[in-house]
């Protein structure tokens, strides 16, 4: 039988926005935002669109508990923050092949860091 794991995977492998959402660092109150993402296996790669500086990824950094929604598909899971240059290039590069160069380019401004979420 599937799981909502499973399910969530299915999803993930077919729409290109998700709704993630993160505990606010000041408020303590959960906050939803959409994002992009590249599934590669078990690992679910997201990019703050300013880098560093995104406040979403800045709350991950204090609370690790992320949630993942994919149309009403929803899990929780542990967030990772990835801050090698390598690593945060990998990331980059993967969201131009799925996304294409252009529209990164136009969103994204920061490429500092990158939060890997292992969806397993």
């Amino acid at each position: 039988m599937a799981t909502s794991k499973d399910m969530l995977k299915e999803r993930l492998g077919r729409y290109r926005q998700i709704t993630i959402s993160v505990i606010g660092r000041k408020s303590g109150r959960r906050i939803s935002i959409p994002v992009w993402f590249v599934l590669e296996g078990e690992k679910l790669h997201l990019l703050p669109v300013s880098g560093s500086a995104t406040q979403w990824y800045r709350n991950v950094r204090k609370n690790r508990s992320i949630g993942i929604d994919a149309r009403g598909v929803e899990a929780e899971f542990l967030a990772t923050p990835v801050t090698g240059a390598k690593a945060v290039k990998s990331v980059v590069e993967k969201f131009r092949e799925k996304y294409g160069a252009g529209d990164v380019k136009k969103y994204y401004s920061g490429f500092d860091v990158a939060v890997l979420v292992r969806v397993e």
